[in-house]
């Protein structure tokens, strides 16, 4: 039996089969009843597995859910409506998101905790910050390697980008932003979170036109929101600035000035 298991790559069923026939035995479990336990548990187990293997290939920073989230410091958004994102919809209909507002704010984890939402429903994720990426893509060889490292982006089932505007950009990177963007319209969903409103978005890809395009269809299909507050690192911590304190000559001294 356990060389047919490994024929048939059940690997679960062979590490368990053991306990479900002792188990049937003891409840005098019939034959149907003992199949059906025995390929339901290696059914959760392949489940499991392909969603790790999902979550590893997303590429989070860390794992967070939408009930970590503190809504009651951010009264600007809605609980609700955020759930909202966690629905089969929000990928069916190629919808976007982008979460705006200053370091610390809770952004990422937003991003984060959707993206493992749909993870766990089966969907393919992926998550980088757009620096990351960009280099990434910028130090492949030649445009095709670089279209195929972009069409990837364009089939994932949901992609995030983080932190657009915290670097500067090199100017070759707001084309193949926009490419990304144009090619999932209408199709597959995106998230997109800055520190910078979507007016400073020309400053940030030295491309107005360009920006404005990317935020059409950005905001077709789309909400956008703007968060602010205390920084959830920074909470209940006191910061204090104080200006670098001046040498004292002694009065002599100031006299022969």
């Amino acid at each position: 039996m356990e060389e047919l298991f490994s024929s048939l790559k059940l690997h679960r069923m062979k590490e368990v089969y053991k306990d479900y026939i002792e188990k049937a035995g003891k409840e005098e479990m019939g034959y149907g009843e003992f199949l059906r336990m025995l390929l339901q548990d290696e059914q959760i187990y392949r489940q499991e597995k392909s969603m790790r293997r999902r979550l590893r290939q997303a590429g989070f920073p860390y794992e967070k859910t939408i009930d970590q989230f503190d809504f009651h410091l951010r009264p600007e958004l809605h609980k609700q409506v955020f759930l909202n994102y966690l629905e089969d919809s929000f990928i069916t209909n190629g919808r976007t998101l982008c979460l705006i507002g200053p370091a610390g704010l809770g952004k990422t984890h937003l991003g984060v905790a959707i993206g493992i939402k749909h993870i766990i429903c089966g969907y393919d994720v992926r998550f980088f910050t757009v620096q990351a990426l960009m280099n990434k893509i910028l130090q492949l060889e030649n445009n095709s390697t670089r279209q195929r490292e972009i069409n990837l982006l364009l089939k994932c089932d949901l992609l995030i980008l983080d932190e657009l505007g915290y670097l500067p950009l090199n100017p070759a990177i707001g084309p193949i932003l926009y490419q990304i963007v144009a090619g999932r319209y209408e199709k597959r969903p995106l998230i997109i979170t800055s520190n910078k409103s979507l007016v400073e978005w020309g400053n940030i890809l030295q491309d107005a036109s360009l920006a404005t395009a990317l935020v059409d269809r950005l905001l077709h299909h789309g909400e956008v929101f703007y968060l602010s507050g205390e920084s959830y690192r920074l909470r209940g911590k006191k910061i204090t600035t104080s200006a670098p304190s001046k040498e004292i000559l002694p009065k002599k001294s100031l006299s022969k000035v």
